[in-house]
Order: C-alpha cells, then structure tokens, then sequence
C-alpha cells in the first residue's frame, strides 16, 4: 500500500505486470484508479459507477478491451 501524508487517500496496489501496478482508493463518495507508473492521473468515479464497472467486467463484458 503506498500512503501519502495525513488526509491523503491510501492507495491499494492490486495488480502488476512489467513493473506497472494498478493502484485503487476510496472514500466514502468515490474510487479512484491509477497507474504506479503515471500516479498523478487519476480516474475518479461514483460508488454507484464502480459498482456498474464491477458488474459489467464479471460479465465479460470487458472481455474484449
């Protein structure tokens, strides 16, 4: 896990592969998503958007990206 100063949201390294990590966060309103290797872009997305995200990556849906 990679934190940051106090108050700062603590990222979650869930995933690597060639040395890049995806990274996740949350807070009570939102997730965020970022790349180990580019951390100062952020995906920022409601609870109710990642919930859909999930929903739809379970069922394949993402398959073909």
């Amino acid at each position: 896990m990679a934190d940051g100063p106090p108050g700062e949201s603590k990222w979650q390294r869930v995933s690597c592969e060639g040395g890049a990590c995806l990274e996740f966060a949350a807070s009570d309103e939102a997730v965020m998503v970022r790349s180990s290797m580019s951390p100062d872009t952020v995906v920022q997305m409601s609870r109710d958007e990642w919930r859909q995200f999930l929903v739809s990556a379970k069922d394949g849906l993402l398959d073909s990206l």
